[in-house]
């Protein structure tokens, strides 16, 4: 029976939902930010938790209390900016007491952390904001230091006052650059745009809570232990298993934040606001109501504090103040009402295109694309046995269909970018493909081994199949390119995968504290932060409890996927990927189960790689590319830029003129060498945007069309 587990590949820093106290930048008085008794309970918990049944059995020691104090203070400020060397020190007395803090539920030592880091990232806002309107000499020859985690910390306020006065003055010269025209009235248009970005960074800042702060300490703690296990507050919790699903309750619309005020960023195809017409594009919502209830208003919330508002269960209605777009917020506000429904977010889903390659053999293929952002699975929906419930395989067998009845040539599903998902959507994926048999192995803390198979008999498509990746292919999608690499069913073109091998269970944070202390909390009359409908209360960990294994036995932890096919790239796996995170787990292997490989596909990939590498030789997109690389690596140790207008104009001039040569050469080849694309050509900057990569793996897929029909 396959595990009921996901995987997830990047998270965020979570911001919750709580309006929270603020911060006070006089000391530590009453106003600095402090944890709350659900937050020691959840820490404490946690700690409990990890030490019974994460996979790692990481010992909870100063060497781990250590590497937690590292990777908080290089979460809070990795580029050097903010803190003092004088503050550092002052922190080095909590390096090796944080895990017995943590074990006590005691945060004090970390939110004090916190709290300096906040007022040191306020100062140098504000001190920034000071020097807009400072007559800069941009003839000067000076440098900025951009890059500054190899510097030793700020020794004193003058010494960062002195970096962030750079800082400012290149931002000055990058607007100065970008704009044309009367060097008065743009110099005043530059103040105004800088003064605005700092004074809406110290208002973001400045509604910083102590929901914002552990979230952060979370991360901290949890990325010591392991790169996939993760805490999410309330809200971030609601946000991950929405993005699983693919799908939210509420009105339908893309909300952000324009000068303290919500502003309609998108309406969503097919949702209330769609339907009703009544909300528009730029529109700004004032104030929002529950049904019959009192408006509240709400300018000057922070975003997520009024997404929580405006949010909430199907056949509910939410009241809306909107003043519309292009209309003064001393408008008489308009009144609409909207009934809340469930939004399917197809846009994240899985889509596909038909492509006409012209094979070296003269003819012309057609092949069908599958772009797959993520293995997604509407898990509620699935339990509860909706018969249309969302899934990444229910999507991809219906684009099938559909491609069968094109009759395409072949099927190239791109999994670029693809973080990984749902492990049930990745062994039902695979079936579409093999007509049955194993597809991973799963080994549990207990060292267990449990072989996930595909046990629908058939396939839904049995033709040429080519998958895509690159470095940030990850988890289910590495599942899914390895069971296809070992059944022979496909060729995997681009670059090695991200090398995640781990598998996490999402539990909800109500289950792991304990029935009496929730009762504490409750008898305490904690003030626990406003929980929007289906977020959970205390939040949600998702701990790392198994290791997958390609059923030939290798783990994909670390080593990840090798393509059949490779392109160079851009993303060196000592930066990039698992093996560049220091609290992974290792590579390792198990016995290979008993599969039977649809065919031995190692004759054909010679001579693909053969076919591509002639190509590859004559290709000026891949000279690009390999241009590109180098140019990257060159700039990868540059840690500072010019702040003098002349030099910066001519290294700006000089990459501008790199890019016009390359698309005066991309015109050249698209009118087939005769004349440039006509002005009118209303595709002409979309044909310019080349995507060399999917292409080149088209003219592989052509190839091996090609070649089986020989």
């Amino acid at each position: 029976m396959l595990k009921k587990v996901f995987l997830a590949l990047f998270v965020a820093a979570a911001i919750s939902c709580s309006a929270g106290p603020r911060v006070n930048l006089d000391g530590d008085g009453p106003g600095m930010l402090k944890p709350d008794a659900a937050q020691s309970v959840i820490v404490k918990d946690l700690v409990g938790l990890f030490e019974s049944i994460h996979y790692k059995k990481v010992p909870f020691n100063d060497s781990l209390s250590s590497e937690i104090f590292d990777k908080y203070i290089k979460t809070l400020d990795e580029g050097k900016n903010y803190f003092l060397k004088s503050d550092i020190e002052d922190f080095e007395n909590y390096r090796n007491v944080i895990v017995d803090d943590l074990k006590e539920g005691d945060l004090s030592s970390m939110f004090h952390i916190f709290n300096v880091y906040q007022t040191r990232y306020l100062e140098r806002l504000k001190f920034a904001e000071s020097q807009v309107k400072n007559d800069f000499d941009f003839t000067k020859d000076e440098t900025y230091t951009y890059n500054r985690k190899n510097e030793d910390w700020f020794a004193t306020k003058e010494e960062a006052n002195e970096t962030w006065r750079k800082r400012v003055k290149y931002d000055m010269l990058t607007l100065k650059l970008s704009r044309s025209g009367e060097e008065v009235e743009n110099k005043q248009k530059n103040i105004e745009t800088l003064t605005k970005r700092y004074e809406n960074l110290i208002s973001q800042a400045e509604k910083t809570n102590h929901n914002d702060a552990f979230q952060i300490i979370m991360n901290a703690f949890t990325g010591a232990i392991d790169p996939h296990t993760n805490y999410f507050n309330p809200s971030y919790a609601q946000a991950f298993n929405e993005d699983m699903a693919r799908t939210f309750e509420g009105i339908g619309a893309r909300l952000v934040l324009d000068n303290e005020v919500v502003k309609i960023m998108e309406i969503l195809p097919g949702g209330p606001a769609f339907k009703d017409k009544s909300l528009q594009v730029d529109d700004r919502i004032i104030g929002v109501a529950q049904g019959n209830e009192e408006f509240v208003d709400i300018i000057g919330w922070r975003l997520d504090n009024a997404v929580a508002k405006i949010k909430g269960p199907k056949g509910t209605v939410v009241r809306l103040k909107i003043i519309p777009a292009g209309q003064e917020l001393t408008s008489q506000p308009k009144i609409i009402s909207l009934t809340r429904d469930k939004i399917v977010m197809e846009e994240t889903s899985a889509k596909k295109e038909i492509k006409m390659v012209t094979g070296d053999d003269g003819k012309q293929y057609k092949i069908g694309v599958i772009n797959i952002p993520g293995f997604y699975l509407d898990f509620k929906a699935y339990n509860d046995k909706d018969p249309n419930y969302k899934s990444t395989t229910r999507d991809v067998r219906l684009i099938l269909d559909t491609l069968k009845q094109e009759k395409v040539d072949a099927v190239l599903i791109d999994l670029r970018s693809n973080g990984g998902g749902s492990l049930i959507e990745a062994i039902e994926l695979t079936g579409l493909f093999i007509d049955s048999g194993p597809v991973v192995q799963v080994r549990d803390t207990r060292n267990r081994i449990e072989v996930d198979n595909d046990e629908e008999p058939g396939t839904s498509y049995d033709g040429p199949l080519g998958i895509m990746i690159d470095r940030f292919s990850a988890s289910a999608s590495e599942i899914f390119a390895a069971a296809i690499q070992d059944y022979g069913r496909g060729i995997i073109l681009g670059t090695q995968s991200y090398g995640k091998g781990t598998v996490q269970s999402a539990i909800d944070m109500s289950r792991v504290i304990s029935a009496s202390n929730r009762l504490l909390l409750k008898a305490q009359n904690i003030d626990r932060q406003e929980v929007a409908p289906g977020a959970p209360e205390f939040g949600q960990i998702n701990i790392t409890m198994a290791k997958f294994y390609r059923i030939n036995g290798s783990s994909t932890q670390h080593k990840g996927v090798t393509p059949d096919i490779e392109f160079p790239t851009v993303y060196p796996a000592d930066k990039f990927g698992e093996s560049s995170e220091p609290a992974a787990l290792p590579w390792d292997q198990i016995n290979a189960t008993k599969y039977s490989p649809v065919a031995n596909l190692s004759n054909l990939i010679t001579a693909l790689e053969s076919k591509h590498e002639t190509r590859m030789q004559a290709s000026p997109e891949y000279k690009n590319m390999l241009e590109d690389i180098k140019l990257l690596n060159e700039k990868e140790d540059e840690t500072e830029v010019t702040i003098q207008e002349a030099k910066l104009k001519k290294e700006r001039d000089e990459a501008e003129a790199r890019s016009a040569a390359r698309n005066n050469q991309r015109r050249i080849a698209i009118s087939a060498g005769h004349l440039p694309l006509e002005a009118e050509d209303k595709d002409a900057d979309k044909k310019l945007k080349v995507d060399f990569v999917q292409d080149e793996s088209l003219n592989v897929m052509a190839d091996m069309i090609s070649l089986i029909k020989k």
